[in-house]
């Protein structure tokens, strides 16, 4: 488990695309690269993923897709790089793993050429696959927030 703190929406976003960067270095074959966000509202899982977005090379603006709960981005082709979209789920308003399901979950997270940040992740956590990076985001005060990973084994 990594801890890492911030201080900053900056230092946040900052974080972010550094992960994004050692992420576009992973070669799966198999299924998506997921990373599960969680913790409370305003502990800066949507400013992480505008930094991660970035660090992916995607000009689009980052928003967290809490009403429509998918968006999907393309990611700009570079040397040596397989991965081709990235899929921002937000699942605030999930109230059953139905709904996920009929988004095309499974379809979306078993395609290696796809990145997928699942905001609120806690909420279909029995749908998880394995290896998903765990983000945990917590207050520490008003500008501090701690943000702990982890790996679904």
């Amino acid at each position: 488990m990594v801890n890492l703190l911030s201080d900053s929406p900056q230092k946040t976003k900052k974080i972010g695309e550094m992960f994004a960067k050692s992420y576009l270095k992973i070669q799966r074959k198999r299924n998506a690269l997921v990373l599960g966000l969680r913790g409370d509202l305003g502990g800066g899982k949507t400013t992480f993923l505008q930094g991660f977005a970035k660090g992916l090379r995607i000009k689009d603006r980052i928003l967290s897709p809490t009403f429509v709960i998918l968006k999907k981005f393309s990611i700009p082709k570079s040397k040596n790089q397989r991965f081709q979209s990235f899929y921002h789920i937000d699942c605030y308003r999930i109230s059953s793993l139905k709904e996920i399901s009929n988004l095309g979950f499974k379809k979306i997270i078993s395609n290696p050429k796809n990145i997928v940040a699942i905001e609120w992740a806690d909420r279909i956590s029995k749908i998880l696959p394995r290896n998903t990076l765990i983000l945990k985001f917590k207050f520490i005060n008003q500008k501090k927030r701690e943000i702990k990973c982890d790996i679904i084994k």
